[in-house]
C-alpha cells in the first residue's frame, strides 16, 4: 500500500474520462455543485440532496468497515488512484454518491421545472454510470462493489423518498434542529467502527457528516430569520429561456461563493488544527496527531461544518451586498 504501479496510458479519452469521472464522486465534486444548486436552482432541491447524501453516505462509509470486504488485488489490477487504497472496497461509495445525487436531483427537480422526463433520466443515468465504471477503470472497486452499492444507494432513495417532506419541514422549523444536526453527527462521527490500522473512512465520514451540519443549521437560520431568499423565476431549467445577463449572474455567485467557501475552509483548518496542536501538544505537521480521534473528529468536523454554514449563509448575504440576488 501506498506505493503506485508503473503503467502505460494506451488510450487517452479512457483515461481523462474516468480520471475525470472519478472526481465527480470525490470533494471537488462536492463542495462545487451542491452548493451551485443552493445559489442557482433552487433550496428545496439542495436540502433534500445534501440530506440524502449525507445519509447514503454515512451508511456507505459504515457498511465498509463492517463487510471489511478488500479492494481488487494488485497485481493483477492496476490502481490509478493511491489514497483511499487503504479503505475495504464493499460497498463503492463512489457509486452509491453518484447514484444518490444524480437521481435525488431528477426525483426533486422533475415536478418543478419544465424539462423532458426522459432526458433528466438520461443524464442520470450516465452520470451515475461512467462513476460507477470510473471505479473499474481505476482499479479500485470490483464489479459486486459497483454494483452493491448502486443498489443500496436506490434502496435508500426509495426508502426516504416517502419521508422528503417531512424531514425537509421538521428540518426547517423544528427549535431543536441546529441541536440535533451539531449533536447527533458528532455521535456518530466519535462511535464511527474502529479498525486495526488507520483508513481515511472515518476522516471522509467526519467531513461529510460535518458539511451536512453546517449546511442544515444554516437552513434552519435561514428560514427563521427570513435571510435572503434567491429568486427562482429567472433560473427555470428552460433551456431555451437562458439570456447572456443571467448566465453573468450564476457565474458570478458560483465564483464568489467558491471563493468564500474555499476560503473558509483554508482558515478554519489553520485554526482549528493550531488549537488542537496547542490543545494536545503535537506540531501541525504531525500526521499521526491528526489522525488520532481526538484530533481528527474535531478537526474535520470543525471545519467542514463551517464550509456548510459559510455556504448556506455567509455567501448569499455576499451575494445580496453584491446586488446578485
Amino acid at each position: 500500500q501506498g506505493c503506485a504501479q508503473k503503467y502505460i496510458v494506451k488510450n487517452y479519452f479512457y483515461y481523462y474520462l474516468f480520471k475525470f469521472s472519478a472526481a465527480l464522486g470525490e470533494e471537488i465534486f462536492y463542495i462545487t455543485f451542491l452548493p451551485f444548486t443552493y445559489w442557482n436552482i433552487d433550496h428545496s432541491v439542495s436540502r433534500r440532496m445534501i440530506i440524502i447524501w449525507s445519509i447514503v453516505m454515512y451508511i456507505g462509509q459504515v457498511s465498509k468497515d463492517i463487510l471489511k470486504w478488500p479492494r481488487p488485488l494488485s497485481p493483477p489490477v492496476v490502481k490509478l488512484e493511491m489514497r483511499t487504497d487503504a479503505e475495504y472496497g464493499m460497498p463503492s461509495t463512489h457509486a452509491m454518491a453518484a447514484t444518490a445525487i444524480s437521481f435525488s436531483f431528477l426525483i426533486a427537480t422533475m415536478n418543478q421545472y419544465k424539462y423532458p422526463f426522459e432526458l433528466g433520466l438520461v443524464a442520470a443515468f450516465v452520470f451515475s454510470t461512467l462513476v460507477c465504471l470510473s471505479r473499474l477503470y481505476t482499479g479500485m472497486h470490483t464489479v459486486l462493489d459497483v454494483i452493491g452499492g448502486a443498489l443500496i444507494s436506490a434502496v435508500l432513495l426509495v426508502l426516504l423518498y416517502p419521508a422528503w417532506d417531512m424531514i425537509d419541514h421538521l428540518l426547517l422549523t423544528s427549535p431543536f434542529c441546529p441541536l440535533l444536526s451539531i449533536v447527533v453527527p458528532l455521535v456518530l462521527c466519535y462511535n464511527y467502527p474502529k479498525l486495526d490500522y488507520y483508513s481515511p473512512t472515518r476522516a471522509d465520514t467526519t467531513t461529510i457528516l460535518g458539511a451536512g451540519a453546517g449546511a442544515t443549521v444554516g437552513f434552519w437560520l435561514n428560514n427563521q430569520y427570513a435571510a435572503p431568499a434567491y429568486t427562482g423565476k429567472n433560473f427555470q431549467l428552460g433551456f431555451p429561456l437562458i439570456t447572456s445577463k443571467i448566465v453573468v449572474v450564476v457565474l458570478a455567485r458560483f465564483f464568489v461563493g467558491i471563493f468564500v467557501v474555499l476560503l473558509t475552509r483554508q482558515l478554519m483548518k489553520s485554526v482549528v488544527l493550531g488549537m488542537l496542536g496547542y490543545r494536545y501538544k503535537f506540531p501541525i505537521g504531525d500526521l499521526e496527531a491528526r489522525r488520532r480521534l481526538e484530533v481528527e473528529v474535531p478537526y474535520k468536523f470543525i471545519t467542514y461544518s463551517s464550509v456548510g454554514f459559510s455556504a448556506t449563509v455567509i455567501v448569499p448575504l455576499l451575494h445580496k451586498l453584491l446586488g446578485l440576488m
